[in-house]
C-alpha cells in the first residue's frame, strides 16, 4: 500500500536548522514531481518547495534561500534541509505529489502522510 511518512521535524530556537525526510515509497516512481507542503494552526496547506525527476526545485518566496529541497530516486525519499528557521515556519509539514511547476498537490490527492512537526521559538 502506497503510503508517504515524513520525519524530522522537532523543536529549535530561531536561526536554527532542521532537516526532514519523507519516505514516499512508489509515489516517486509515479510522480515526476514531489513536493513539500505545510500547515500551520488555524492556516491553509501550503506548498512551499518542489523538485521534478530532473533535479529542477522551486520555491515559495517566503522560504527561499533558507530551505533546500532534494530526492534520492535510489531510497524513494525526499528531502527538505531548512536553515535560519524563523517562528513563523511553525507548521506541521507534509510531502505529497506536486502537479509540476504550481506548487499544488495534484489534483484528488487524499492520501496525506501523518506529517512532522515543526515549532520554531523566537
Amino acid at each position: 500500500q502506497a503510503q508517504l511518512v515524513e520525519s524530522g521535524g522537532g523543536s529549535v530556537q530561531a536561526g536554527g536548522s532542521l532537516t526532514l525526510s519523507c519516505a514516499a515509497g512508489i509515489y516517486m516512481q509515479r510522480f515526476a514531481c514531489m513536493a513539500w507542503f505545510r500547515q500551520a494552526p488555524g492556516g491553509k496547506r501550503e506548498g512551499i518547495a518542489s523538485i521534478d525527476d530532473g533535479g529542477k526545485e522551486d520555491y515559495k518566496d517566503s522560504v527561499k534561500g533558507r530551505f533546500a529541497i532534494s530526492r534520492d530516486n535510489a531510497k524513494n525519499t525526499l528531502y527538505l534541509q531548512m536553515n535560519s528557521l524563523k517562528p513563523e515556519d511553525t507548521a506541521m509539514y507534509y510531502c505529497a505529489p506536486e502537479s509540476c511547476g504550481d506548487l499544488r498537490v495534484i489534483t484528488g490527492f487524499r492520501e496525506w502522510g501523518q506529517g512532522t512537526q515543526v515549532t520554531v521559538s523566537s
